[in-house]
C-alpha cells in the first residue's frame, strides 16, 4: 500500500480541504500522518477519530462549534484521507490503536476526552482499554468517550462481509475499480444516499475526492478485514470510564440498537437518541452534537467530576 500514484497529494488535491492552515504532517508508527490541531494550547485536549471511508474533513462542521473552548485534534486515520503508510500497514483495531498511541506521544498531546464517529468510537474505547491502566498520571488518562452512531457490535453478517473485504483488499485492482466507478457513474452518490444522512455541497465533493482514490479505498476495506469485534462486549463491560453514546433512531447504516446495548453493558454508560440525522449526524445536525457534548460535560461537572 505504498505506491505514491494510489494516494491523494496535499498540494494538488488538498488544496481545498477544510481548515486546512490547522494541517501538519506526522511520521510516527509507520505512517505519514495528516493531523489538524484547532484551540487553546492549554484547554482540555478531545481526539476526535472519524469511521471507516471518511476522513478528518468529517468534523469540519463541528470543529468551529468546539475550538474556543477545547483543543481538538483531528487525524485522518492509517490508509485514510492523506494519512499515508510508510511501510506494510496494520490496519486491525489493535494496530490502528497503537499507531494512534504512537502520534499521541510524537505530538505530546494527552486528551482528556475521546468523540469518535462509527468505528472511530470503537478506536477511542481500545485507547482506554490500552493506555487507561497504564497512566502514570492522572492528567494523562483518558476522562470519557463520546459515541456518535458508534458501530459498537460485531457487523451483521460478518462471516460473509469479513471474509469479502479480504478478498478484495488482496486485490489492488479492487480498490481501482471501486475508485473509477465514483468518478465516472453514481456509485459515489448512491454510498452517500445510503447514509441516510442529507450533508452540505462540500462535503458531498470531499467525499467523491477520497472515493477517487485507490489508496483511501483500500485503508476502508483493510479495516473491514481486519477488524474482530468479538470481545467487544466484554471490553464494554470492564470500561473504567463514562461512555456516553448518541445514536440516530434513523441510522441505516448502524441501527440504534448497537448504541443502546452498548449502553447496558457499561456500568457507566448514557444514551441519548436523536430521532433524524442519519449515519452522518455530526456532519448534518453538528449544533445537536454539540449540545450533547456540552450538557452531558455539565452533567458530569454536576456529579463531583472537575470535566473542564
Amino acid at each position: 500500500m505504498s505506491s505514491v500514484g494510489t494516494w491523494l497529494d496535499w498540494e494538488t488535491d488538498g488544496q481545498s480541504w477544510p481548515h486546512r492552515e490547522a494541517s501538519t504532517f506526522v511520521s510516527t508508527g509507520g505512517y505519514r500522518w495528516h493531523v489538524q490541531v484547532f484551540g487553546p494550547s492549554r484547554a482540555p485536549a478531545i481526539l476526535l477519530l472519524h469511521g471507516t471511508g471518511a476522513a478528518s474533513h468529517s468534523w469540519r462542521t463541528l470543529v468551529p462549534l468546539l475550538q474556543n473552548r477545547f483543543r481538538l485534534i483531528v487525524p485522518d486515520l492509517p490508509c485514510h484521507g492523506f494519512t499515508r503508510p510508510e511501510g506494510p500497514a496494520d490496519l486491525s483495531l489493535e494496530g490502528m490503536t497503537a499507531a494512534m498511541r504512537d502520534l499521541l506521544r510524537k505530538l505530546d498531546i494527552h486528551p482528556r476526552y475521546v468523540l469518535g464517529h462509527s468505528a472511530g468510537a470503537v478506536i477511542g474505547l481500545s485507547l482506554v482499554a490500552a493506555t487507561h491502566p497504564r497512566a502514570d498520571r492522572a492528567d494523562h488518562r483518558i476522562e470519557m468517550v463520546f459515541s456518535v452512531n458508534g458501530a459498537l457490535e460485531p457487523i451483521r453478517g460478518n462471516r460473509l462481509l469479513s471474509p469479502m473485504a479480504k478478498a478484495l483488499f488482496a486485490n489492488p485492482l479492487s480498490a481501482s475499480m471501486f475508485s473509477l466507478l465514483a468518478r465516472a457513474t453514481p456509485f459515489g452518490d448512491n454510498l452517500l444516499s445510503a447514509t441516510g444522512s442529507k450533508i452540505d455541497p462540500e462535503g458531498e465533493a470531499l467525499y467523491h475526492l477520497l472515493l477517487s482514490s485507490s489508496g483511501h479505498v483500500r485503508g476502508a476495506l483493510g479495516m473491514m478485514a481486519a477488524w474482530d469485534l468479538d470481545r467487544l462486549p466484554a471490553q464494554l463491560r470492564r470500561l473504567s470510564v463514562p461512555l456516553a453514546l448518541l445514536a440516530a433512531r434513523d441510522d441505516p447504516m448502524v441501527p440504534a440498537k448497537s448504541s443502546e446495548t452498548a449502553a447496558t453493558l457499561c456500568r457507566h454508560g448514557r444514551l441519548t437518541l436523536a430521532e433524524t440525522g442519519g449515519h452522518l449526524l455530526h456532519e448534518s445536525n453538528p449544533e445537536s452534537v454539540q449540545s450533547w457534548i456540552e450538557d452531558t460535560l455539565r452533567d458530569h461537572r454536576s456529579n463531583g467530576v472537575n470535566a473542564a
